[in-house]
């Protein structure tokens, strides 16, 4: 809801507990007034009176107040927005009016301004306690506007003490691990300059002075971009904090604005929350499941995926036996990996020939689709759209169709190279070639992969190459809605060597996303921790795999224990059924008719993250309505030390509830002790406990 002064010129955004306000001044100089607990238009109004500080000569007043600083006039920090026209560079702007359109819950505020023609819109959107903003730049009277940068946002943090930045970080097997330190003057940048969001961060970060799991401030941005990005967080000279983000990692050129051409921005979005890390997380949650992720609403099915079980070695009668061993351990959803399409006998070649090989699908994929349909499961693919291999049909026919450097030393990573997805003429093949497999088979599932870095990323014969950096994501984007209408049916999985493509961005498209390679189960514990920071279980995958874990670490861990770990998500299952014996199997079973139980819990509930993976126990709670789900990991046990209590959160204190495993029954937000401590025996063991409200 936005609530705006009688003068037109103070903007009060608010959501259930927290506020957002902005001023413009009469020198059109558009400041930032207030981040935090909600407040009135009158607490606003009064914030916007008090006079600017005189810093000047050697340090600007706007710095650190201005809603969205561009480059030029008396500004110093980080510009939003730099531009170049033919006649000079930076913007000097001025106000032209607002507006808000839509309705209660969907309101969005619009605020104008222009530059000789270069026109310039900030978004405002509040969704629950979480702000979405974006701007839109549109040339409306120059020859040419070049974008050298153009960031969704400003973010501005109240005058604090002793700030510290939490940010996810890691690499390919080791994706969203999590990391908090003090925050320092001057700039901390974190990014991707590979094309895609990347495996060494998630374009979020959070801020705290002293926050603890559910108590405290707590200050949350994320960017909604699956592309080359960059968030700058700021400590200021006078300790003052901003954080700048959007799309493209430098300041080189994003895009080359003809006369009447704009561009818009992804969101970024913010959020403040009183209820510490926990709090934040759950509003981020809540936020997504509502307004990020498409049905979610529908709980993901448990799935089977082909690829640790035969890697590239695929036939119909291999993959029919494991459908028949998936469907009686209860999986819903069968999904065939890479190797079924082209020349597809390794990963040397076959990448952009999307037609069934005839040697193992002499009929196509519509028999084993229908074959796993009449096991009462769903049907899947793997596609890497965005690739293609040296040795394809594809490439043989349009070797322009790549990205390239001429002159250049073609780089080739896993044997592919990128298409050049900005081009007309490669969406319009990728759309031809994906639409013709959805529509030749009942196909249910597409997991969509993307398994290199830009690294030659060059358009020859283009005026303007830069652009493919962004034409790249907005095509993709564009590809995916048109898709998704186009077969309503099909469910998407963002995947990229794992976790090297998630963000609010690709999650607005997909239903879930493949969180890393690394399936053991420990080492998942803390990439799940970090995950669940900003994203919901409802969109992580987690699968049971073989033990030995001979895809990464070679770790021996129990079936318990990997069902345990990867119940957590959205459940599935990659290991090789036609080698676990039938006392497995049957073991399987039932811890998939368990999760089935939990499922609408764990996926659609508020998580609690009782105790971290950093300690010898790792404890995650759900709470949906009546009913509550407890995850526990015992990772080491040591000295006899016996198994510590938790503390049950999110419950109503007034009310008993019973654990479906021991029969107690509890009052409230109890320790938790014996369901616990009879649950966990030893080293690498784990337990599932159920309540319900009585």
């Amino acid at each position: 809801m936005a609530d705006i002064a009688e003068n037109g010129r103070t903007w009060l955004l608010s959501g259930p507990t927290s506020s957002y306000a902005l001023h413009l001044t009469d020198a059109d100089e558009l400041l930032h007034l207030h981040w935090g607990p909600r407040i009135a238009l009158a607490d606003a109004e009064a914030l916007a009176v008090s006079p600017l500080p005189a810093y000047w000569p050697f340090e600007s007043p706007l710095d650190g107040r201005e809603e969205y600083p561009v480059e030029g006039g008396p500004r110093f920090v980080r510009p939003a927005l730099s531009v170049r026209t033919e006649e000079r560079r930076g913007t000097e702007w001025r106000f032209v009016s607002y507006d808000t359109r839509g309705g209660a819950g969907d309101e969005e505020l619009r605020l104008r301004f222009d530059d000789d023609g270069l026109a310039v819109t900030l978004h405002y959107r509040m969704r629950g306690d979480v702000v979405e903003r974006w701007t839109t730049v549109e040339n409306g009277g120059h020859a040419r506007v070049e974008l050298l940068r153009a960031d969704a946002a400003t973010w501005t943090l109240p005058d604090r003490e002793g700030w510290r930045l939490s940010q996810l970080h890691g690499r390919w097997a080791a994706e969203s691990l999590l990391t908090t330190a003090p925050l320092t003057y001057g700039e901390k940048i974190i990014g991707s300059r590979r094309g895609h969001t990347g495996h060494q961060h998630l374009p979020w970060v959070a801020l705290d002075t002293d926050a603890t799991e559910e108590r405290g401030e707590v200050y949350g941005c994320a960017l909604g971009w699956s592309g080359t990005w960059r968030i700058a967080v700021a400590q200021l000279p006078d300790a003052r904090v901003q954080i700048t983000g959007g799309a493209g990692y430098d300041d080189s050129g994003l895009l080359l604005l003809e006369p009447g051409e704009s561009y818009t921005t992804p969101v970024f979005a913010g959020l403040w929350s009183d209820g510490g890390f926990g709090g934040a997380s759950r509003t981020w949650h809540a936020y997504q499941r509502t307004h990020v992720v498409p049905d979610a609403e529908r709980d993901r099915p448990v799935l089977f995926n082909s690829w640790e079980a035969t890697n590239f070695d695929i036939s119909e009668d291999q993959q029919t036996a494991l459908a028949r061993r998936a469907a009686a351990i209860g999986v819903e959803l069968f999904v065939v990996d890479d190797g079924w399409f082209g020349a597809r006998t390794s990963d040397r070649a076959g990448l952009g020939d999307w037609t069934p090989n005839p040697a193992r699908f002499p009929k196509g994929l519509k028999p084993l689709a229908d074959y796993v349909h009449a096991l009462d499961m769903r049907f899947g693919i793997w596609v890497e759209p965005e690739m293609v291999n040296p040795d394809s049909d594809l490439y043989r026919a349009h070797p322009d169709w790549v990205q390239y450097q001429p002159g250049r030393k073609r780089t080739e990573l896993r044997n592919q190279l990128v298409l050049n997805l900005a081009r007309e003429d490669v969406q319009e093949y990728l759309w031809e070639q994906l639409d013709t497999l959805l529509s030749g088979a009942p196909i249910d599932y597409v997991k969509w992969d993307f398994n290199r870095c830009f690294t030659d990323a060059g358009w020859p014969g283009e005026p303007y190459p830069q652009r493919l950096w962004v034409d790249h994501v907005r095509a993709l984007y564009d590809l995916l809605d048109r898709l998704r209408a186009a077969h309503p049916q099909v469910a998407f999985e963002s995947c990229s060597g794992g976790g090297g493509r998630i963000d609010l961005g690709v999650l607005g498209r997909t239903d879930q996303v493949w969180t890393s390679d690394n399936t053991d189960p420990l080492d998942r514990l803390a990439i799940q921790h970090g995950f669940s920071q900003i994203h919901p279980a409802r969109v992580m995958a987690a699968w049971v795999t073989d033990s030995p874990n001979t895809q990464l670490n070679g770790r021996v861990s129990s079936l318990r224990f990997r069902f345990v770990s990867s119940m957590a998500g959205v459940l599935g299952v990659g290991g090789d059924l036609t080698e676990w014996s039938d006392r497995e199997l049957a073991e399987a079973r039932e811890w998939v008719a368990l999760y089935k139980e939990i499922r609408p819990v764990v996926q659609r509930g508020d998580q609690y993250r009782l105790r971290p993976p950093a300690g010898g126990l790792s404890v995650v709670q759900y709470v949906l309505g009546d009913e509550a789900v407890v995850l526990a990991c015992l990772q080491a046990q040591r000295y006899g030390e016996a198994v510590p209590s938790v503390r049950l959160r999110g419950l109503d204190p007034t009310a008993s509830y019973e654990c479906r495993e021991t029969g107690e029954v509890h009052r409230g937000a109890v320790l938790l002790h014996h369901g616990l401590s009879t649950g966990l025996k030893g080293d690498l063991d784990a337990t599932v406990l159920r309540l319900r409200r009585i």
